[in-house]
C-alpha cells in the first residue's frame, strides 16, 4: 500500500502540461488532459476539483475552457499537490501497541508506556523530513526536469496536440 496516492502521481503529470515550460499550454481541458494520460476523465475531474478547491488550478470559461494553474509554477510544490489531493493524512499512526503485551495482562506498567514512543518518534521524524523534502521541489522543477531530457520538438508536439483538440472543440 503506497501512502501517497496514483491520483498525486496523475495530477503532477497533468499540472506539468499547464506549466511554464516549452511543452506547456496555457490552459487544457479535464478531457484532453484525462486522455494524454490515458485516465477517465471523471477521474482526472475528481482530481482538478480537488486541485481547485486547493487554490493550485482555476477554471477556465469560453469554449476552449477547461484549466490553467492558479498560481506560477514555481509556487506551487510537490506538497502542495499531496495534499490537495491525498489531504494532510499521517503515514503513521501509532496504535500503543507497547501497551498491549501479554506479560502486562491489561495493566502495563508505568515504564512501559512512559514517555513517547521510539517508533512513533521514528516514524513522525521521517514523515517530517519526507514532507520537507516535497517541499523543496516546484511544478517548474519537475518540469524543467522533464524538458532537460525531452527532444526538442516533443514541447511543440504537446502544444500541438492540445490546439488540435481545442480547435476541433470550437468548430462543433
Amino acid at each position: 500500500m503506497s501512502f501517497i496516492s496514483t491520483g498525486v502521481e496523475y495530477s503532477l503529470h497533468c499540472l506539468l502540461f499547464l506549466a511554464d515550460s516549452s511543452a506547456g499550454v496555457r490552459d487544457a481541458s479535464v478531457r484532453d488532459l484525462a486522455e494524454m494520460q490515458g485516465i477517465p476523465v471523471e477521474y482526472a475531474a475528481k482530481l482538478f476539483t480537488r486541485l481547485s478547491k486547493a487554490g493550485l488550478v482555476v477554471a477556465t470559461e469560453g469554449v476552449r475552457g477547461g484549466y490553467s494553474l492558479a498560481k506560477d509554477s514555481k509556487d506551487i510544490s510537490v506538497h502542495d499537490v499531496v495534499i490537495a489531493i491525498d489531504g494532510e493524512k499521517g503515514l503513521f499512526d501509532c496504535r500503543e501497541v507497547r501497551r498491549q503485551c501479554a506479560l502486562f495482562e491489561g495493566d502495563p506498567p508505568a515504564w512501559a508506556s512512559k514517555g513517547k514512543c521510539s517508533i512513533n518518534a521514528i516514524m513522525q521524524s521521517a514523515e517530517e523530513s519526507m514532507r520537507a523534502e516535497l517541499r523543496k521541489h516546484t511544478l517548474a522543477d519537475l518540469a524543467a526536469g522533464v524538458n532537460a531530457k525531452a527532444p526538442a520538438a516533443y514541447g511543440k508536439r504537446v502544444i500541438t496536440w492540445f490546439d488540435d483538440r481545442a480547435a476541433a472543440r470550437r468548430a462543433h
